[in-house]
Protein backbone atom coordinates (compact mmCIF):
# COMPACT_ATOMS: atom_id res chain seq x y z
CA UNK A 1 0.00 0.00 0.00
CA UNK A 2 0.96 3.28 -1.20
CA UNK A 3 2.47 5.24 2.44
CA UNK A 4 1.71 9.25 1.35
CA UNK A 5 3.59 10.01 4.97
CA UNK A 6 7.03 9.16 2.79
CA UNK A 7 6.41 11.23 -0.52
CA UNK A 8 9.38 12.48 -1.40
CA UNK A 9 9.37 16.48 -0.35
CA UNK A 10 10.31 17.50 -4.10
CA UNK A 11 6.71 16.05 -5.51
CA UNK A 12 4.65 18.48 -2.79
CA UNK A 13 3.33 21.32 -4.85
CA UNK A 14 1.45 22.93 -1.94
CA UNK A 15 1.43 22.03 2.11
CA UNK A 16 -0.11 24.15 5.01
CA UNK A 17 -0.73 22.75 8.64
CA UNK A 18 -3.20 20.40 7.71
CA UNK A 19 -2.53 18.88 3.82
CA UNK A 20 -0.67 19.22 1.18
CA UNK A 21 -1.05 18.77 -2.65
CA UNK A 22 0.70 16.58 -5.31
CA UNK A 23 -0.31 15.69 -8.86
CA UNK A 24 -2.12 12.67 -9.45
CA UNK A 25 1.04 9.50 -10.72
CA UNK A 26 -2.14 8.32 -12.62
CA UNK A 27 -3.96 11.38 -13.28
CA UNK A 28 -7.93 11.32 -15.00
CA UNK A 29 -7.21 14.27 -16.69
CA UNK A 30 -4.13 16.77 -17.37
CA UNK A 31 -4.20 18.95 -14.05
CA UNK A 32 -5.51 16.33 -11.49
CA UNK A 33 -4.37 16.79 -8.27
CA UNK A 34 -4.66 15.27 -4.58
CA UNK A 35 -4.84 16.94 -1.39
CA UNK A 36 -3.65 14.29 1.46
CA UNK A 37 -3.53 15.13 5.30
CA UNK A 38 -0.44 15.33 6.97
CA UNK A 39 -1.95 13.31 9.46
CA UNK A 40 -2.37 9.67 8.70
CA UNK A 41 -6.29 9.82 9.08
CA UNK A 42 -8.16 7.00 7.12
CA UNK A 43 -10.74 9.11 5.31
CA UNK A 44 -12.82 12.27 5.27
CA UNK A 45 -14.47 11.00 8.47
CA UNK A 46 -11.32 10.78 10.70
CA UNK A 47 -10.23 14.50 9.99
CA UNK A 48 -10.53 17.14 12.66
CA UNK A 49 -13.02 19.33 12.77
CA UNK A 50 -9.82 22.08 12.19
CA UNK A 51 -9.11 19.77 9.05
CA UNK A 52 -12.71 19.74 7.70
CA UNK A 53 -12.78 23.63 8.10
CA UNK A 54 -9.81 24.14 6.14
CA UNK A 55 -9.84 22.02 3.08
CA UNK A 56 -11.91 24.38 1.38
CA UNK A 57 -9.19 26.87 1.44
CA UNK A 58 -6.85 24.19 -0.08
CA UNK A 59 -9.22 23.14 -2.67
CA UNK A 60 -9.36 26.26 -3.58
CA UNK A 61 -6.03 26.23 -3.87
CA UNK A 62 -5.82 23.38 -5.54
CA UNK A 63 -7.95 24.72 -8.37
CA UNK A 64 -6.05 27.87 -8.97
CA UNK A 65 -2.34 25.98 -8.66
CA UNK A 66 -4.22 23.80 -11.58
CA UNK A 67 -5.50 26.86 -13.92
CA UNK A 68 -1.70 28.36 -13.83
CA UNK A 69 -1.14 25.48 -16.41
CA UNK A 70 -4.76 24.75 -17.55
CA UNK A 71 -7.96 26.21 -18.38
CA UNK A 72 -10.31 23.53 -17.43
CA UNK A 73 -13.95 24.21 -18.18
CA UNK A 74 -15.42 22.61 -14.76
CA UNK A 75 -14.44 19.96 -11.81
CA UNK A 76 -15.32 16.63 -10.04
CA UNK A 77 -13.97 17.07 -6.51
CA UNK A 78 -14.29 13.49 -4.98
CA UNK A 79 -13.01 11.44 -1.71
CA UNK A 80 -13.38 7.80 -1.76
CA UNK A 81 -14.49 6.63 1.95
CA UNK A 82 -14.14 2.86 2.78
CA UNK A 83 -13.50 -0.48 0.16
CA UNK A 84 -16.79 -0.61 -1.00
CA UNK A 85 -16.69 3.34 -1.91
CA UNK A 86 -13.70 2.33 -4.24
CA UNK A 87 -10.93 3.62 -1.58
CA UNK A 88 -7.87 1.27 -2.28
CA UNK A 89 -5.48 3.87 -0.07
CA UNK A 90 -6.80 4.08 3.11
CA UNK A 91 -5.04 7.88 4.00
CA UNK A 92 -6.83 10.34 3.81
CA UNK A 93 -7.00 12.28 0.20
CA UNK A 94 -9.04 14.28 -2.04
CA UNK A 95 -9.11 13.85 -5.64
CA UNK A 96 -9.19 17.79 -7.33
CA UNK A 97 -10.05 16.67 -11.15
CA UNK A 98 -10.12 19.30 -14.13
CA UNK A 99 -12.61 18.87 -16.66
CA UNK A 100 -12.75 19.39 -20.15
CA UNK A 101 -15.38 20.06 -22.89
CA UNK A 102 -15.36 16.88 -24.85
CA UNK A 103 -13.00 14.53 -22.59
CA UNK A 104 -16.80 12.71 -22.66
CA UNK A 105 -19.35 12.40 -24.84
CA UNK A 106 -22.34 13.02 -22.63
CA UNK A 107 -21.03 13.95 -18.81
CA UNK A 108 -24.63 14.67 -17.48
CA UNK A 109 -24.76 13.09 -14.09
CA UNK A 110 -21.05 13.48 -12.87
CA UNK A 111 -19.85 11.90 -9.99
CA UNK A 112 -23.16 9.66 -10.28
CA UNK A 113 -20.65 7.74 -12.99
CA UNK A 114 -18.93 5.79 -10.17
CA UNK A 115 -22.10 3.47 -10.98
CA UNK A 116 -22.38 3.61 -14.88
CA UNK A 117 -25.59 2.45 -14.70
CA UNK A 118 -26.79 5.25 -12.73
CA UNK A 119 -25.32 8.01 -14.66
CA UNK A 120 -28.05 9.16 -16.68
CA UNK A 121 -31.42 9.81 -14.90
Amino acid sequence: MKDFLSIPSERIIFKNDFFFIIRDIYPVSEGHLLIISNELKEDYFELSSKEKGNLPEVILKAKSLIELEYSPDGYNIGMNCGKYAGQTIFHFHCHIIPRYKGDIENPTGGVRGVIPNKMKY
